[in-house]
């Protein structure tokens, strides 16, 4: 099979182009920081060709649930390290996935920083967890002050810093499913008047100058980026989605960035009930060859539909979430077809051991 083949992403070898999808699991200890547990979670799944971590939080602003990890603090990335060293002696690898939730929060979730913020002071439909697990209607946002942008990108910065001491293999900066830079590029999100809202290539800015700034801390062949352009999770929208998407591809090409992580449309309802979008493209095979780098695909993807999009060339690797949780050794079943233990969603967020570290192995 071409899906268990060698490939690399930019500077990032890979010994199969089976990926660990960024998964939020929502058992971090107090301070944010990543425990045992994870580090074992980790390395049972250290078969895959690469691991991209659960969403970190850059910054206590950032933060959008309950017990998800940072990575900004001197603590997490000594959880962190336990994690990375655990993938690395199964013969991983393993990058850290940088993360602003911008509205996508609430504010007893960083009492200190107030209310969450965003491009606009727009508030996304539905609920919200709150510090206390319970779900409540999102707050209102704070508009982003220009003054505070190059505060955010420094954020970026240290983040991608910390994930350097913390032993990982690389970065993806998160700027998909309806988070904060994704709600900067779209224009159902973002009614900005200054430098980064109105046009297409003004609400790509900020996108494009955090993964500038992250490249100046790691290079840019270990740096990747995960966009979901026809995404609605979180409430996102767009007028003219192919129009932005198709400037942005032009912009990350010229970065040589070491892959671009696209989200299928038929993914839209991340962490929630499965919805296909049937009428939407896809992403990898519209944008992909737009961007002309390596491309990760994610969405729903089973053995055999993976091996043909990697066949086709449409992707060079796709990344495997749900399945992912509940087969820790998926390359292995896929080499052998074997069947796959099916997952339970009611134990993917929040909880112990059960449902996270117990799964079997063949």
């Amino acid at each position: 099979m071409k899906l268990l083949s060698k490939t690399n992403l930019g500077a990032i070898e890979l010994s199969n182009r089976v990926v660990m999808a960024p998964l939020t699991r929502m058992r971090a200890q107090s301070g944010d920081v990543p425990g045992d547990l994870a580090a074992q979670y980790y390395a049972q799944r250290a078969s895959a060709g690469l691991i991209v971590s659960e969403a970190a939080q850059i910054s206590a602003l950032a933060k959008g649930y309950p017990a998800t990890p940072g990575i900004y603090s001197d603590a997490q990335v000594q959880g962190w390290r336990k994690v990375t060293d655990a993938v690395h002696a199964a013969g991983g690898k393993i990058i850290c996935q940088l993360w602003h939730v911008g509205r996508i929060s609430h504010s007893s979730l960083h009492p200190e920083q107030g209310l969450p913020v965003a491009p606009s002071a727009i508030a996304p439909t539905g609920k919200v967890y709150t510090a206390s697990w319970g779900l409540e209607a999102f707050e209102t946002p704070r508009a982003m002050e220009l003054t505070e942008i190059p505060g955010l990108i420094q954020d970026y910065v240290h983040a991608a810093k910390q994930a350097k001491l913390a032993g990982f293999d690389g970065v993806e900066v998160h700027g998909a499913n309806g988070y904060l830079l994704d709600q900067f590029l779209h224009n159902g999100s973002n009614k900005r008047t200054d430098q980064y809202g109105g046009s297409v290539e003004n609400r790509s800015r900020l996108l494009l100058e955090v993964l500038q700034a992250v490249c100046g801390v790691w290079g840019s062949d270990l740096v990747g980026v995960r966009l979901s352009p026809y995404g609605t999770f979180n409430d996102m929208s767009d007028t003219d989605v192919k129009g932005l998407f198709t400037y942005l591809m032009g912009a990350l090409s010229k970065m040589q960035l070491a892959f671009v992580h696209f989200i299928e449309p038929r993914s839209t309802m991340a962490g929630g009930t499965d919805k296909v979008a049937e009428d939407q493209p896809s992403t990898s095979k519209l944008f992909g060859p737009m961007f002309g780098g390596k491309v990760i695909s994610a969405g729903g993807y089973g053995r055999d539909d993976a091996e043909a999009v990697v066949e086709s060339g449409q992707a060079d690797a796709v990344a495997f979430g749900r399945f992912f949780i509940s087969n820790p050794d998926l390359p292995k079943r896929f080499e052998l077809n074997a069947p796959l233990t099916p997952y339970n969603r009611k134990t993917f967020y929040g909880g112990d051991e059960k449902g996270y570290t117990d799964y079997p192995t063949l």
